[in-house]
């Protein structure tokens, strides 16, 4: 299911950049009397305005409500899924068991530096 939406996603956010781009700006019709606004008759006068901006907003509703069903299913699905970061921040909250450090006895100044012994290597 989750690779479904991630497809219609990725098809109604290219359809909406595609559709954008094909539209007129605002500014398009100050260039009307300059003669560049006879290329765009295509559709007619309005025709083409009001076709290419309910299809953009008919893939952008698409776009939005994709977007609300995969936040809700990788949020829901998200206990099953663990990250490599979910997993760092349970090691770092998980509480630390050390065995307790062994003192060491002081050392006497008396005492010799190296454990005294016969100096005679161990038989073989």
């Amino acid at each position: 299911m989750h690779d479904i939406l991630l497809i219609v996603q990725l098809v109604s956010g290219v359809c909406v950049v595609i559709l954008v781009l094909l539209q007129h700006g605002q500014g398009a019709d100050a260039g009307a009397g300059f003669g560049a606004g006879a290329s765009g008759t295509v559709f007619g006068a309005r025709g083409a305005t009001t076709a290419l901006s309910r299809t953009t907003a008919v893939f952008a509703a698409i776009f939005m409500l994709n977007s609300v069903a995969l936040t809700y299913l990788s949020t829901r699905t998200q206990e099953h899924h663990k990250t490599i970061l979910n997993l760092a921040a349970e090691q770092r909250t998980a509480p630390v068991t050390k065995a307790p450090a062994v003192l060491a006895a002081p050392k006497s100044p008396h005492a010799p530096a190296k454990p005294s012994g016969s100096g005679q290597p161990p038989a073989k």
